[in-house]
């Protein structure tokens, strides 16, 4: 018996290779265009993410404006498509975080309002207890290394006709406070807000207008708190907080916004200086 194997017509051969290498650049050239397609996507919206982001931004910074503003709404429209609403919480009660809780900087006073500010009516009595510093902050016995604040407090009280004033000078650091004449102080402190303080004094004031204290030798946290039974203590400012929105895009802004301090004109009885 006699078999016949068939020949490959060479003709068919070549035009399915051409076939399949036209199949290979249609598949690349697709993975090229979906490649180039979702780059662009990724562009534009990564571009219009930054747009409505520092939309939503000035957006939180019109309400902060606004806010100061008597007789406007604490939401509203803007122009360009952009909304904001803002809150505003008086800063008073029972205990406050100074400086809105952040670092008090070195010899930058910060002021204690007893009396309502800007009349100076109904002066505040009662005992004021003064929260400084954090348990991390280390006595060294050089000074550089030395991260534990001294606070000089000064107690304005009485009329305005008749100040008085007191002042003390307090150091949890027992080696420097020997030689600077200081109260060593070693009581603990509170848990005020959130924030738990290293040292506190307590100082009793009787019609007090207002308290200035001032971080020595290094920056530092101060907290306030009244004893119980007494009255809370008198508006020291504001908190704004703005929420500005484009598109779903949300940007929110928190502004502290205190008292104007007192010149330093008023405080000439200033006893200590540390070097």
């Amino acid at each position: 018996m006699n078999f016949k194997i068939p020949l490959y017509n060479k003709k068919n051969l070549q035009s399915g290779q051409g076939l399949l290498i036209v199949i290979l650049v249609m598949v690349i050239a697709l993975t090229v265009g979906l490649s180039v397609a979702v780059r662009t996507t990724s562009n534009l919206r990564t571009s219009s993410d930054g747009e409505n982001s520092e939309r939503a931004f000035s957006a939180a910074e019109a309400g902060i404006e606004l806010s100061s503003t008597s007789n406007l709404p604490n939401s509203s429209s803007l122009p360009n498509n952009t909304t904001y609403a803002t809150t505003v919480t008086i800063l008073s009660g029972n205990s406050l975080n100074l400086n809105n809780g952040t670092i008090v900087l070195k010899d930058e006073p910060v002021d204690i309002w007893l009396a309502t500010y800007p009349t100076y009516s109904s002066p505040w009595t009662g005992t004021l207890d003064i929260n400084w510093g954090s348990a991390t902050d280390t006595c060294d016995p050089i000074e550089s290394n030395n991260t534990q604040s001294a606070l000089e407090v000064v107690v304005i009280s009485g009329s305005l006709t008749t100040p008085k004033t007191t002042t003390y000078l307090l150091d949890p650091c027992s080696s420097r406070a020997s030689s600077s004449n200081a109260e060593q102080i070693s009581t603990a402190g509170d848990n005020i807000n959130g924030t738990t303080y290293f040292r506190k004094k307590s100082i009793p004031i009787t019609s007090g207008l207002i308290v200035r204290v001032i971080p020595l030798y290094s920056s530092t946290v101060i907290g306030v708190q009244k004893a119980a039974g007494d009255p809370d203590l008198p508006s020291q400012g504001t908190i704004i907080t703005a929420t500005g929105t484009s598109n779903e895009t949300k940007r929110k802004i928190l502004s502290y916004k205190g008292f104007p301090k007192l010149p330093v004109e008023l405080f000439p009885f200033v006893l200590f200086s540390p070097k």
